[in-house]
């Protein structure tokens, strides 16, 4: 896997990522605006990754940030999420997953969870201009 090789990008896909951005769940409000909009390196809202577009993602660690809501556990969904996942991974990407009651119930351990996983991405890739800490 090569982090710093280009992702693909469908650009057919900007007016449906500018719409959600635009209408973001309660959730992923609290997450953008609780937390990932303040950290380093900076994290994007609602961008397309391929064919996607995903909740979160930061192109300099290579991570995205998914928020699910209750729709992801029918088996159809389950199922593309995982291949979504997989395509994601395969182009080096690492998912992080969290749910709608993780951000509504137990913040502290989804930004604890965040915080964990980039600095250990940020370490493997050397990378010295980060701060994932809420100062």
């Amino acid at each position: 896997m090569n982090i710093n090789k280009a992702y693909p990008v469908n650009q057919r896909l900007r007016g449906l990522a500018r719409n959600a951005r635009r209408n973001q769940t309660p959730q992923e409000k609290k997450l953008w605006y609780d937390y990932l909009n303040k950290i380093k390196p900076r994290f994007h809202r609602q961008g397309i990754i391929d064919n996607f577009i995903v909740d979160f993602y930061c192109p300099k660690l290579r991570v995205v940030i998914e928020i699910d809501g209750f729709q992801h556990y029918f088996k159809d969904a389950w199922e593309y999420d995982k291949e979504r996942t997989a395509k994601l991974e395969n182009i080096g990407f690492s998912v992080l997953r969290f749910d709608n009651d993780d951000v509504n119930i137990r913040m502290d351990y989804v930004i604890r969870a965040i915080q964990e996983f980039c600095e250990n991405r940020a370490n493997e890739l050397k990378l010295t201009d980060c701060d994932f800490s809420l100062h």
